[in-house]
């Protein structure tokens, strides 16, 4: 089980849907955040993109300098960036931390957003970009000169310098959840990303994208975004969840309702529909201990697992069952949260070592 942590690059703070206790993310907090996971034990941290997110890339950069065994997951953008310069980037993270790179493949799922980079293919079609990128970036990290002529991508002579340390390269991360996403992330992924469902479902997804690999003959390992609200007791953990969202009005939610409804995610869309707009923890709560709440006032992955560390490590383990090996989990605020889940929760789990 490997156990990552997550870079709040675009703030954070003790409520969600409020400026009340808000926290700005600058780079000495952010890090603080990188020195805790580094001594506690974490595997590795996300860094988000996003149009409110500081660059990823400048940031990573800035803190693998100051920590030592830290992975870092960092973006991949086609459509936004060449893939012979993404490429190169990557080499260049990836020996200068030794070894410490992990890529993150975002097609993007906000079109207000790809605008914005000057991107305005519809949805597919940047999965095809994806495609097409990762054919010339994948072939290009491997060390060989690449000529390539897509149907949106033009490359002669694609190459790098100096090749990574991690070989072939480092591991590509990828979520999508359209047909289209699916047949992308089982042609070139390394981890197929899913955001928090029930076991069940999360199970069902793993199993056809096992059988989407195979096809491609290939085979994938897979990832979860979660977050993580544990306390001592139980009933201390549901409090907390409450106390997060207890800014989070009507007009929050219908904001956030109304900006996701522009979104051309399949997986957002789905984040969105498990919590139903409502604050009532019975409809929160949509499968045990797994609670809806964060996605009311928050894009991207909008679930926690609620409870004390016995709790919280039983519903590890049941995605871990169900085929998840690695998670990416986070909580409010960050840097608080990433000692109180390594205090409570890693003596629990067998590949981590209890905090001193």
């Amino acid at each position: 089980m490997n156990i990552f942590w997550f870079f709040p690059t675009a703030g954070d703070g003790h409520y969600l849907g409020t400026k009340v206790g808000e926290r700005k993310s600058g780079i000495a907090y952010l890090k603080q955040i990188a020195s805790a996971l580094d001594s506690l034990g974490y595997d590795g941290a996300l860094l988000p993109t996003g149009a409110n997110c500081e660059d990823s890339w400048v940031t990573a950069s800035y803190l693998s300098s100051v920590t030592d065994k830290l992975k870092f997951l960092i973006a991949l953008r086609p459509g936004l960036m060449s893939p012979t310069l993404s490429a190169r980037m990557a080499a260049t993270f990836d020996r200068f931390s030794g070894g410490r790179l992990l890529l993150n493949v975002v097609t993007g799922g906000d079109p207000a957003e790809q605008a914005g980079f000057g991107s305005y293919h519809s949805h597919d079609e940047r999965y095809e970009v994806t495609d097409e990128f990762l054919d010339i970036w994948r072939q290009v990290m491997e060390g060989k000169r690449v000529n390539y002529n897509g149907k949106h991508l033009d490359v002669t002579g694609a190459a790098i310098p100096e090749p990574p340390v991690q070989t072939p390269y480092p591991p590509l991360y990828f979520g999508g959840s359209s047909p289209a996403g699916k047949a992308v992330g089982a042609k070139h992924a390394d981890v197929y990303l899913l955001w928090g469902q029930p076991p069940s479902q999360i199970k069902e997804k793993i199993e056809e994208m096992k059988e989407r690999a195979a096809a491609e003959g290939r085979t994938l390992t897979f990832g979860i975004r979660l977050h993580a609200i544990v306390r001592e007791t139980e009933k201390e953990a549901w409090e907390a969840a409450e106390r997060l969202i207890s800014h989070v009005d009507e007009e929050v939610i219908r904001t956030f309702a109304e900006r996701h409804g522009t979104f051309d995610s399949a997986a957002q869309t789905t984040q969105s529909s498990l919590h139903g707009g409502s604050k009532i923890r019975s409809d929160l709560e949509i499968s045990p201990n797994l609670w809806a709440g964060i996605g009311l006032a928050r894009e991207g992955a909008g679930t926690a697992i609620v409870g004390d560390a016995d709790i919280v490590t039983e519903r590890l383990r049941e995605y871990e069952e169900a085929g998840v090996d690695t998670f990416i989990l986070s909580g409010y605020p960050h840097l608080e949260e990433a000692y109180r889940f390594a205090e409570l929760v890693f003596p629990k789990l067998k590949s981590h070592l209890a905090v001193n």
